[in-house]
């Protein structure tokens, strides 16, 4: 199971949304506020709000009198909280990544129990790469990879040629394990259709077939 832990900008709180406007402001003084609003997804409304909070606790100091002239800018203080939060932000990308891998390890342990030795991943996305990360430290091997892009065909993911879904058959995996979220029911029915239920699917939500 997923072990809780407390979101601090993956949620839609004040110091998300102070990060975002911060950074904002840092990639582009000379953005007006609408603009900054744009590249947040907050409200105009809001950020004016956060500007005047930050301007308040000399986070950022504005310059020029005019809409036309005006920028914000990062204090040496606005510059340290925002380094400050990225690191704290990256270390909560970190401890996400982990829960989601120790997860997918659970399931991929399961599938061995369940006598699953060999298994071919369908999708070629980041989810993919968690699966894969979490195989490496299992009695588990991929065989091969496949993804119904043509333009994903033929190139490598983690030294493996990425294949099309026609050689299924041919790879003869214990199991193919969907590793897209969106597709999975589509992708199901394709490799069913192909397979004919003689290889296993298994699906990353569910332990079960």
């Amino acid at each position: 199971m997923i072990k809780p832990f407390h979101l601090t900008f993956f949620n839609p709180t004040r110091q998300s949304r102070l990060l975002s406007v911060l950074f904002s402001i840092s990639e582009n003084p000379d953005a007006s506020q609408h603009k900054i609003a744009g590249t947040t997804s907050l409200s105009s409304s809001m950020v004016n709000n956060y500007i005047k909070l930050l301007e308040r606790e000399g986070l950022i100091f504005i310059e020029g009198n005019t809409n036309r002239t005006k920028q914000y800018k990062l204090s040496s203080e606005g510059l340290g909280m925002l380094r400050q939060s990225l690191l704290e932000y990256s270390a909560e990308i970190v401890r996400l990544y982990t829960s989601v891998k120790e997860e997918v390890s659970n399931i991929l342990e399961q599938f061995y129990r369940d006598g699953i030795r060999t298994i071919v991943l369908f999708g070629v996305a980041e989810t993919a790469e968690i699966v894969y990360a979490a195989a490496k430290e299992l009695p588990i091997s991929i065989i091969g990879v496949l993804d119904s892009d043509r333009a994903k065909q033929g190139r490598l993911f983690n030294g493996l040629k990425i294949q099309s879904p026609m050689v299924i058959k041919k790879l003869r995996p214990d199991a193919v394990v969907i590793t897209s979220f969106g597709r999975q029911e589509e992708i199901y029915q394709q490799v069913r259709k192909l397979t004919k239920n003689s290889i296993e699917i298994k699906k990353l939500l569910t332990v079960s077939t």
